[in-house]
């Protein structure tokens, strides 16, 4: 029990919280009750499909395979990959991240990971169209071409920065 309670502290508080703000508000109270619910129902649609495309992934893929694809020595073909998925993918940011774990379990380099989640979160294809249509062809194409280089900068900084007791911590997680 101590155990279970430790796990989700965190979400015990909030729903402490939540309890207190609907005595002392009630009407603030429930409009975030139903922006929780609304947020949860929006989860539930969109995360079972991407646990379902985790579970292929990591069936249908080796390891041997994302190693050679978006390991440690993939060079430019891990990172174009990473990008690419990155950028191919849908859904909210949220979503990237049961799928990093896969990745970093599969074998795959850090930096490429942080690449393909920052690929998720700025370089979606359907945004850059949204973009595009929305303010102009110019924008996007600038916005993109500053991104581009901006993550992988960020990712190669953030794997030099960590120690290999940090990046070793942060598989091991992802292997849990």
């Amino acid at each position: 029990m101590r155990k279970l309670i430790k796990r989700y502290k965190f979400a015990i508080l909030l729903v402490l919280i939540e309890l207190i703000i609907v005595a002392i508000y009630p009407s603030v109270g429930k409009k975030s009750l139903d922006i929780t619910w609304s947020s949860t129902l929006e989860m539930l649609a969109v995360l079972p499909p991407i646990f379902i495309l985790l579970g292929l992934l990591d069936v249908w893929i080796e390891r041997e395979t994302m190693i050679k694809l978006m390991g440690e020595k993939s060079g430019f073909k891990g990172i174009a990959l990473a990008f690419f998925l990155g950028s191919a993918a849908a859904g909210p940011l949220y979503a990237a991240f049961p799928v990093a774990g896969v990745l970093l379990k599969k074998g795959s380099k850090f930096s490429n990971v942080l690449i393909f989640v920052g690929a998720w979160s700025t370089t979606k294809i359907p945004l850059l169209l949204f973009e595009a249509t929305a303010m102009g062809w110019e924008f996007m194409a600038l916005r993109f071409l500053i991104d581009i280089p901006g993550i992988a900068l960020i990712a190669y900084l953030t794997e030099k920065l960590l120690n290999e007791k940090d990046k070793q911590y942060i598989y091991d997680n992802a292997l849990a």
